[in-house]
């Protein structure tokens, strides 16, 4: 099966870069790479609806997008992220890396992954905050959601700090495969379903951690709430500094105490407590 290859220039680059990514994800898009100029995106050939494509790029009115499109041959994706996937340190207390990379014994939490398609290599902002509130968070013995999870670097973490069950729930299949894949390689146990919110309802957490755009968190937060144990946390990302009065009104109104706000750059993570 041939792909096709979308390489869009965007300007500015951040934060819109990330958010294209987002608004592709919702659509047959399987892979992205990010380039000096913005970001390349691919899509089996026989799943391509441009118009639909451009519809999604017209609704980012802010930013200017340009974008070329070729058709290309199967390609070994694997190799393709090990030559642009670098480690990570958060804090100098976890430590993310591929099984390419040397390990670093010395910090306490290492989480090696595959780097495949799915979000979540922990590069990017948002994933280093979330990961800075699970180190600060008590686990032990605790049931934990972890929404749009990824590679699931937020729900594996969660587990190494003790707690006693994690979920990850991703609208991605590839995203589920690998959640289960880097699970097992980190020795953990953790249960990757395919769907959205939705799925939620026949079981409640102490811990909800969802880094996804702020549309889906307005429109789920109330949804989480629901499956939140009392006294349980809410910790939330992939969210603009622009976002942050409208999140914590839609918190507060549906019962949640807002505690902290954490920054990188733009970029915010936000921990409320029910």
């Amino acid at each position: 099966m041939n792909y096709i290859e979308y390489s869009f220039t965007i300007s500015p680059i951040e934060p819109w870069r990330e958010i294209l990514m987002a608004v592709l994800s919702e659509t047959e898009f399987e892979s992205f790479l990010e380039t000096e100029t913005g970001l390349n995106a691919y899509v089996k050939s026989d799943l391509e609806d441009i118009d639909f494509i451009q519809e999604k790029i017209q609704e980012l009115s802010e930013p200017e997008i340009k974008f070329k499109r070729t058709e290309i041959e199967q390609k070994n994706w694997n190799a393709e992220w090990e030559s642009n996937f670098h480690p990570i340190s958060v804090n100098e207390s976890c430590y993310i890396r591929a099984e390419f990379h040397e390990p670093r014994p010395e910090i306490p939490y290492e989480i090696v992954i595959q780097p495949k398609m799915s979000f979540g290599t922990g590069h990017h902002e948002t994933t280093h905050l979330m990961v800075e509130y699970i180190l600060e968070t008590e686990f032990e013995g605790k049931d934990v959601l972890d929404m749009g999870c990824g590679t699931s670097i937020l729900a594996i973490l969660a587990k190494m700090r003790g707690a006693k069950y994690a979920e990850g729930i991703d609208i991605d299949e590839w995203s589920v495969e690998n959640s289960n894949e880097n699970a097992e390689r980190n020795n953990v146990e953790l249960k990757a379903r395919l769907g959205d919110a939705s799925l939620l309802g026949d079981k409640n957490f102490d811990v909800i951690l969802a880094n996804i755009q702020r549309n889906i968190l307005m429109e789920d937060i109330p949804k989480y709430i629901k499956v939140l144990n009392f006294g349980g946390d809410l910790i939330l990302s992939g969210l603009l500094e622009t976002d942050f009065e409208d999140i914590r009104q839609k918190c507060e109104k549906n019962g949640m105490s807002f505690v902290s706000k954490k920054q990188r750059n733009e970029w915010i993570a936000l921990k409320f407590k029910k």
